[in-house]
């Protein structure tokens, strides 16, 4: 891991180097933030570090600390530790990472500014960071590259990752246990956070645990204390953290055989076959599109919608039943920075009639996506269905039948390399199996 961490850490250098050559800078320095309150009380909010911080760094949760970059000198770390008997202050540095800066111990948020350069200074974070005269100045041109380069991930990062997605599917395997067994969502979402050894605080996004038709939900924000009456589906879409670096992963469960288990499986099936094309030279907007095609043979072959599957996708009508993106990258933030622009910070639009998708960039090695197609009985959307052109071709009664379901998602973590694509949640899932065997 330290030879893993040196060579990122290079990377890192050759990258920051190459943005401030481009945006005219002599220094980079990055604030990992400042705690923040509740209008007027004293409890703060909880705390994450800028992603730019943590990207150097294996510390998502110390506020008040610096990293300063000038070509051709050792990093340096201003690490705030301070006296404090009301909260465990930050633990004194230490780990693999720790030999490669030049640390500063300060006790006072003020003190940073003494270690901090002046001149020509590219100064990335918050504006309630600002020490002294050391004010964030966010050079778009600087961070236009690195943003963009952050799509690449180094071995140490992709360490990382593999080792999130093996602690989300600790949480994932007792997610499932928990519905077979009747729990209630918040049920369900305590085994989670019991089995991946996370707290409701420190999870890399809020998890989403879905019973029956609140699965039609994207991003639904409960978690409800009561059982149903019936345990018909379980969508649960929930991820864990490894040194700042994120998994998401997505399961939709049937509660027993039957038509809702053979749509899941239909999805299922359309999913491994597009984590498999995520491909060098691949434009992630045209397996978007596939992904459609794709959700159109199913609701087809499962008697839902009587179209061709080209004109399903031309006429907009995958768009009720699959109305988000396929994928994003993934890494330091769950959805990452930089998948629709390019190396300029230019745009690269989005497929016409698709606002929500996240990546339009096209694939190369070193990349990580998420492959998270879905189809959903979404009833607003689908009274727009039922009121358009196309609603002779619906079968409305077999709807009616899996409203009560919500939805369905299947959502992966795959790497793009020079070879075969590498599907690191598959190969977690694999490796949590064999763990409990």
């Amino acid at each position: 891991m330290s030879q893993h961490y040196a060579a990122h850490l290079a990377t890192l250098v050759q990258r920051s180097e190459a943005a401030l050559a481009r945006a005219g800078f002599d220094h980079l320095v990055i604030a990992s933030g400042v705690e923040k309150y509740h209008f007027l009380d004293d409890r703060p909010y909880p705390f994450r570090a800028n992603p730019h911080f943590r990207h150097w760094l294996p510390l998502a949760q110390q506020p008040h600390c610096w990293i300063v970059h000038t070509p051709g000198r050792r990093p340096l770390l201003v690490h705030h530790q301070p006296d404090d008997y009301w909260h465990v202050p930050p633990a004194p540095p230490e780990g693999f990472w720790v030999e490669h800066f030049d640390l500063r111990v300060i006790r006072e948020p003020r003190e940073a500014a003494a270690h901090l350069p002046r001149g020509r200074v590219a100064i990335v974070g918050e504006a309630d960071a600002a020490v002294a005269d050391v004010v964030p100045n966010n050079p778009q041109p600087l961070l236009d590259l690195l943003h963009h380069e952050r799509g690449f991930k180094t071995a140490y990062e992709l360490d990382r990752m593999r080792r999130a997605q093996r602690r989300a599917w600790k949480g994932h395997r007792a997610a499932e246990a928990a519905f077979r067994n009747g729990g209630s969502e918040r049920e369900i979402h305590r085994a989670y956070l019991d089995a991946s050894g996370h707290g409701d605080l420190d999870l890399p996004y809020g998890s989403i645990v879905c019973l029956n038709a609140h699965a039609a939900v994207l991003h639904y924000q409960h978690q409800s204390p009561e059982r149903p009456a019936k345990h018909l589906s379980f969508l649960i879409d929930a991820g864990a953290e490894v040194d700042g670096y994120a998994a998401d992963i997505t399961r939709t469960y049937a509660a027993r055989e039957g038509a809702f288990a053979d749509l899941v499986a239909a999805v299922e099936d359309e999913q491994l076959a597009l984590c498999a094309q995520v491909s060098a030279g691949r434009d992630f907007r045209d397996l978007h599109l596939e992904c459609h095609l794709r959700l159109a043979g199913v609701l087809r072959n499962a008697g839902i919608v009587d179209m061709d599957p080209g004109a399903m996708v031309a006429e907009g009508v995958t768009r009720v039943f699959f109305p988000h993106g396929l994928g994003h990258l993934i890494g330091l933030q769950v959805h990452d920075v930089g998948g629709r622009h390019d190396r300029e910070g230019r745009e690269i639009p989005r497929p016409q009639g698709h606002p929500y998708l996240r990546l339009t960039r096209t694939l190369a090695p070193g990349m990580v996506v998420t492959i998270e197609p879905g189809l959903y009985f979404i009833p607003s959307l689908l009274a727009e269905l039922r009121a358009g052109p196309h609603a002779g071709a619906v079968d409305w009664d077999a709807v009616e039948a899996l409203l009560p379901y919500g939805g369905i998602r299947i959502e992966d973590e795959v790497a793009c390399t020079e070879d075969e694509p590498e599907n690191l949640t598959r190969e977690a899932e694999a490796w949590a199996r064999a763990e409990s065997a």
